[in-house]
Order: structure tokens, then C-alpha cells, then sequence
């Protein structure tokens, strides 16, 4: 017997599983990260239920009483769905563009700087604004704007001019938003880009000098095609949440200011209004379940069309 186990062939591994072994301390130290993302980010996708049921904290999620697609029937009758669904994708796209071209230039320029001391002190003045609190901006906003005590309006009173009361016009704050946010978050993108721009190898560039090609050119023809993969992906990533509006710049900056809210209405602060006045549990899963099944079907169609007129830059 001892010579037929020893005799018989070795059982073959899989491939997946031999690449597997090989790799299992890899693996071993990103099982953290597999875990957080199970728990907290699969698992409570069985609370969807919650928004076809009457939630009763008695009963329990499973245990509420079932009320199908009654709990999305406030959006329906506020006649607000199309124009809050617009404003929430028009907005997000408009971060999106600015951000990235943004993200991208300055991530050029600093790459392009000569000096390394004023490079790092450039690249650390960008990305300070992304941890400041959007209560913080909302009172320098204040204290810059307020129609009584603002800075600008002193300003304009010592020198005989006219009060501005931004607080009551809507039209500039579509621009305001995007500037802000912008100013919030350029610095972190920056980094991803940047860390992009440095991996390219160094001889291309020498090799287009030698052939004399200008700053311009080989930006426009070496650094630009090879960030092209990365801008592609964090394309894609942003429209993941591309119907689901910055809650903390909105609800700081706008709150419920009637005067501002027909440019700057968006779903997450009339979902807020609406749960804040109700506190029903159901029609806030329902607005966010409307929320995702747009996200995932906006993801799903672009990258389908990425994948199918360049390959290499799809997301899968």
C-alpha cells in the first residue's frame, strides 16, 4: 500500500489555485480590505428591502409589513423627479470636466516645475483645502459674503458703492458650486495623475528633445496619451456616483434656502427635506435605490462604449 501512495501521481493543481499559493501572503494582506469591503458594503445591500416595505422598528426590517412601490410614489407626485434628476446629474458632470482638466494641468505644470522645494511647497498649498470641513468654508463663505457683515459688502460701503446680497440671488451659484468644489478637491486628484505622469519613462521625452520637439508637443504627444488610460478610469469611477450630489457642499452652502434652491436644488437635499419632516425610513431607501439603479446603469452604458471603441481603458 505504502508503495502505491507513494507510486501515484500528485493530484494537479488548478491554475487558479496555484497562483493562489504562490501568491498568499499578497492575498493574506488584502483580506482586510476584502473584509471591510463584505461587510460594509454587501452585506447591507439586503436592507434594499426597506424600500418596498412600511418600516416599523418593532417589526424589524424583514418583519414590516410589505407596501411593494408605494414608497416611491413621493418622488413621483412632488413633480420634482426630472428636474431634481437633472440638476444632480448636470451638476455632478460639470465637477467631473472641470475637475479633471484641472487635475490634470496642474499635474503638468508641477511635473514641469524646475525647482523641487517649490514644487513641494506648490503641491502642498493644493492639497490643504481637501481637509478643510465644508462648515469651515460655509463660514469663510459667510463671513466673505453676509449681506450685513460680510467683508465684500464693508468693502463696497466704504467706497460708496451698492450692497451685493448673494444670499438672495440664485444665478451666480451654479458657478460658485463648481469653483468651490473644484478648489476642494483639484489637489487630491492631482496626486493620482502626477504619480501617473512620473512613471513615464524619461526617454521619450529625451528622445523627442533631440528631435526638437517643443514643451508643447511633447505634452500634447507623449504626456497626454499616456495619462489617457488614467483619466479614462477615474472617469469612470466618478460616474459611479454621478446621480448622487455632494451632500455636505449643498446642504452647507445652500441648506434650506428657498431663494436658492431653484439652481441649486439637488436629490439629496430634497431626500434630507422630505425624511427630516417624515422620518420614514422607506421613501429614503426608495430615493436611494433610485439613486443606484441610475448610478449602475450610467457606469454600465459608458464603460460598454469605452470598452467598445478602446479596449484598453474600459474599467472590465
Amino acid at each position: 500500500m505504502d508503495g502505491l501512495s507513494a507510486g501515484a501521481p500528485r493530484r494537479a493543481r488548478s491554475p487558479f489555485a496555484k497562483t493562489a499559493w504562490n501568491n498568499r501572503y499578497l492575498l493574506l494582506m488584502l483580506l482586510p480590505a476584502i473584509l471591510y469591503v463584505v461587510v460594509f458594503s454587501y452585506l447591507p445591500m439586503a436592507g434594499i428591502v426597506v424600500a418596498f416595505k412600511n418600516f416599523n422598528y418593532q417589526k424589524g426590517i424583514f418583519g414590516s409589513d410589505w407596501v411593494g412601490l408605494k414608497n416611491f410614489r413621493f418622488l413621483l407626485m412632488s413633480n420634482k423627479l426630472w428636474f431634481l434628476t437633472r440638476n444632480t446629474l448636470l451638476y455632478n458632470l460639470a465637477f467631473i470636466s472641470v475637475g479633471m482638466a484641472l487635475e490634470v494641468g496642474f499635474a503638468i505644470v508641477i511635473n514641469e516645475l524646475a525647482s523641487k522645494r517649490f514644487k513641494r511647497l506648490f503641491q502642498s498649498f493644493m492639497f490643504l483645502p481637501y481637509f478643510i470641513s465644508w462648515v469651515v468654508v460655509a463660514a469663510i463663505l459667510q463671513a466673505v459674503f453676509s449681506y450685513e457683515y460680510g467683508l465684500l459688502n464693508g468693502l463696497l460701503s466704504s467706497v460708496g458703492a451698492g450692497r451685493v446680497n448673494l444670499y438672495a440671488d440664485a444665478g451666480p451659484w451654479p458657478y460658485l458650486l463648481v469653483a468651490f468644489r473644484a478648489w476642494k478637491t483639484v489637489g487630491y486628484g492631482t496626486v493620482v495623475y502626477l504619480a501617473t505622469i512620473t512613471g513615464i519613462d524619461p526617454e521619450l521625452h529625451e528622445a523627442a528633445s533631440i528631435d526638437g520637439a517643443s514643451l508643447i508637443q511633447r505634452i500634447r504627444r507623449i504626456t497626454l496619451p499616456c495619462l489617457a488610460p488614467t483619466m479614462a478610469i477615474m472617469f469612470l469611477l466618478a460616474l459611479g456616483q454621478v446621480f448622487r450630489g455632494d451632500f455636505g457642499l449643498f446642504y452647507q452652502l445652500i441648506g434650506n434656502n428657498a431663494l436658492l434652491l431653484p439652481k441649486a436644488d439637488i436629490l439629496d437635499l430634497f431626500i434630507y427635506r422630505a425624511l427630516s419632516s417624515t422620518s420614514d425610513l422607506g421613501m429614503a431607501s426608495a430615493a436611494g435605490l433610485y439613486q443606484s439603479v441610475l448610478c449602475f446603469a450610467t457606469i454600465m452604458a459608458v464603460n460598454a462604449l469605452i470598452k467598445k471603441l478602446q479596449p484598453d481603458y474600459s474599467l472590465f
